[in-house]
């Protein structure tokens, strides 16, 4: 069967409206609560930068956490690509996005902190917010970012005002809000292998005290990669990814105010695409003569995924206080198969190849009848007064059924195994935090937060009796956890200058624990909780009236129970284990500085640390593979000791860089922008070997374009990963050297055209 025959459609676009720098040097009290309307900037003088990771709109320079805002420039040359969530990767600092599933299951990372668990039901210890909502689901997490007002990246533990399962961080969407005034835009864009584009929005005043705005993302390649194997060409890499968001306002004169959304995604295209043999042996290099355009298998691969949302955020404006209410209700059904083996065949049934394939897995993983439900309830003091404080109530409701199904590839697809299981997460929490100006430049803020977190699992007998499965076929399995936990957080601002802060910052979080359901070559697992303690200590200004803003932080944190999952190795399988204590160190900078009147020069960089700290902990390895930790015999089976290893896809450095040059003409301006992200190795599994590791890679952008008519219409030619670099992302240690590279990001090059109105 067929999974992927995607259609030419006329889609894709960008132009992301990100109103994510108001156009005046507000003082935190004054900061307004609607966006505000594009105004062109003083000329070589940076605009202001709020940020809400305390829940209210403050000056970034004010709020001691780590944060960074990925504003519309780097929006519109990222999205001008057709990219997904990866396309973020690298784009803040300590920032790392990857996926061995797809566009529907983005992996984030803050300080080399993530999890690589492909399950469906894994947690991961970033947490991504939309819109006020927290997208619990890592296949949620894919939503596309389209028409947002802002991107913050919040770096370290926030768990007192976000909840569990920030322990790494939180990077958070905000989309555009309706208001009163008319007006929308109006994105299209064409570029290699078919790769389009729209996206537009429509703000609509509906009169009196309502306005509602219409935003719609379109975007499609066509498949572009053959089937050497199939004799087949053009069969993988295409997708088709819509999305459309539809909002609400209704706000009276008086203290009240709704806003409603409801939002939508389709997408279906391929899944990644596993290559066997690709690695060469004893190195980190691929073979030669590696075409990124072919790949041999006779597997099928193929991705679809459907999700539906809303929220609903009341606010009352009463006696000194503002009460809050967030509304959230999610579903999401997907299913994405592959030919994990990465080629054709067998041993024990020859031909095989590309290369020695020892065993034949072809599978697929689904999620449907799921829905996640949340409400919170929050409220907030007066902005305006020295003290500051909030209060909330917080509940989660999260259930579905996860299918994990294995095919007979050389029996013609078959299905050989259908194990099925169902979880259900609650969680509820209380929080508070306070906010005190001790003297005009001494501010002591703190936070805490209470949870209770409850989950269960059972693992339904295998459909399929026969297929293989570990599990009894009679009984099939269940069990439960459940945990309690306070979080904390205190921090301190000393402004040294009316542009100048020094902070420090001590916090905890914790992800909850976690049940990996059964499946084919899987036992069912349980991880305990992991908490985490982190400290932190930071310096931001503005320098030369405003010319540049420049952060810098330093920071130390240690987890405890880490969580951690050892995918693959001769097993094939995937089991959740803790480790005692894993250690983080490190040091993160961002710099905007105008180098001339039209020149305008961004950069982000930072070093990361990390340490597995469990002198007894082993894993599972490829029997393929060339290990550079010590192992033991146990059992009959050669483990190898992770101890003292870096945690997986957590690059030592990163840098990210952009450069924008304008030039004024008569009606408008002509511009060149180019943008580049560096990352250093990666190790892909827990233990290190020579094969199973990243290179270090560096990508970049170019984009030329012309604005005019008051920068109403822009006309651009742009290209990303103009340097066609081809580099392995990622690897499954069966007992060969498979792997996938960034077929994702390929080289294009196209234009684009857009109209604000």
């Amino acid at each position: 069967m067929r999974m992927l025959k995607i259609e030419h459609a006329a889609m894709v676009g960008m132009a992301l409206t990100v109103a994510a720098l108001p156009a005046a040097a507000l003082a935190q009290e004054q900061v307004a609560e609607q966006p505000k309307e594009r105004t062109p900037a003083t000329a070589g003088q940076l605009q202001t930068v709020t940020v809400s990771a305390e829940r209210r709109a403050e000056n970034v320079r004010n709020v001691p956490v780590s944060a960074t805002i990925i504003g519309e420039e780097s929006l519109n040359a990222l999205n001008s690509g057709g990219q997904d969530m990866q396309m973020l990767a690298g784009r803040a600092p300590s920032l790392q996005v990857e996926s061995s599933f797809g566009r529907g299951f983005p992996r984030f990372y803050l300080r080399g902190y993530g999890n690589v668990d492909f399950h469906q039901n894994a947690s991961q210890p970033v947490s991504l917010i939309y819109d006020d909502v927290v997208q619990e689901s890592p296949v949620l997490k894919g939503f596309p970012a389209f028409d947002l007002e802002r991107i913050e990246v919040l770096r370290g533990p926030q768990g007192s005002l976000f909840g569990r399962n920030t322990p790494a961080g939180v990077v958070k969407f905000d989309s555009v809000r309706p208001s009163q005034t008319p007006g929308g835009y109006l994105t299209l864009s064409g570029a290699t292998h078919n790769t389009s584009s729209v996206e537009g929005a429509l703000n609509l005043p509906l009169g009196g005290d309502w306005a509602a705005r219409v935003s719609v993302l379109g975007q499609h390649r066509d498949d572009w990669i053959g089937n050497s194997h199939q004799g087949t060409s053009d069969q993988y890499g295409g997708y088709n990814d819509t999305a459309v968001r539809a909002q609400l306002l209704y706000k009276p004169s008086g203290g009240f105010e709704a806003l409603a959304n409801l939002h939508q995604r389709t997408m279906n295209g391929s899944a990644s695409l596993f290559r066997a043999n690709i690695i060469q042996k004893g190195s980190d290099a691929l073979v030669p003569g590696f075409d990124v355009g072919s790949v041999a298998t006779d597997g099928q691969n193929g991705q679809y995924l459907k999700n539906h949302g809303g929220n609903l955020r009341l606010k009352w404006r009463l006696d000194g206080v503002t009460l809050h209410s967030v509304t959230g209700y999610e579903t999401v059904r997907v299913f994405s198969r592959g030919d994990i083996d990465g080629g054709y065949g067998a041993v024990y049934a020859p031909p095989s190849g590309p290369g020695f394939i020892p065993f034949v897995v072809e599978s697929a993983d689904g999620t449907k009848g799921h829905h996640q439900f949340t409400q919170e309830l929050r409220l907030e003091s007066d902005a305006s007064q020295a003290l500051k404080w909030q209060a909330g109530l917080f509940y989660f409701d999260e259930r579905y059924q996860i299918d994990s199904y294995s095919y007979d590839t050389l029996g013609g697809g078959a299905l050989t195994s259908d194990i099925r299981s169902h979880q259900k997460n609650d969680a509820y929490a209380v929080f508070g935090s306070a906010n005190y100006d001790i003297t005009p430049r001494v501010n002591l803020r703190a936070g805490v937060r209470y949870t209770r977190d409850n989950k269960d699992l059972a693992t339904e007998p295998n459909n399929k009796p026969g297929g293989g499965s570990d599990i009894d076929a009679s009984t099939g399995l269940a069990t439960s956890t459940g945990v309690s936990k306070v979080n904390w957080d205190m921090s301190g601002v000393y402004k040294l200058t009316d542009a100048a802060n020094l902070y420090a910052r001590v916090a905890t979080g914790f992800r909850g624990a976690t049940i990996q359901p059964a499946a084919t070559f899987n036992p069912m697992s349980v991880a305990r909780p992991e908490t985490i303690t982190s400290y932190e200590v930071g310096f931001k200004t503005d320098l030369l009236q405003r010319q540049a803003r420049l952060s810098f932080d330093i920071y130390s944190y240690t987890v405890k129970d880490l969580q951690l999952t050892a995918v693959g190795g001769t097993s094939n399988s995937a089991i959740l284990l803790n480790a005692d204590r894993s250690a983080g160190r490190g040091a993160e900078l961002d710099l905007d500085a105008y180098l001339g009147e039209n020149l305008l020069w961004s950069f982000g960089g930072s070093y990361n640390h990390t340490k597995i700290k469990d002198a007894g902990l082993t894993v599972g390895a490829c029997a393929a593979c060339t290990l550079l930790n010590p192992t033991i015999v146990k059992g009959g089976s050669t483990l190898v000791l992770i101890d003292g290893n870096p945690l997986p896809q957590a690059p030592r450095w990163s840098a990210n860089t952009s450069l924008k040059y304008t030039y004024p003409l008569a009606n408008g301006e002509f511009y060149v922008y180019t943008d580049w992200v560096y990352r250093s190795a990666v190790n892909f599994t827990l233990y290190r070997s020579a094969e199973f590791t990243g290179k270090p890679l560096l990508t970049g952008g170019l984009r030329l374009g012309y604005k005019w008519d008051n920068d109403r219409n822009e006309v651009a030619l742009f290209g990303r990963n103009i340097t066609n670099r081809v580099q392995l992302v990622g690897g499954i240690d069966f007992n060969n050297l498979t792997g996938f590279v960034n077929d994702s990001n390929p080289r294009i090059f196209g234009a684009q055209f857009s109209r604000r109105f």
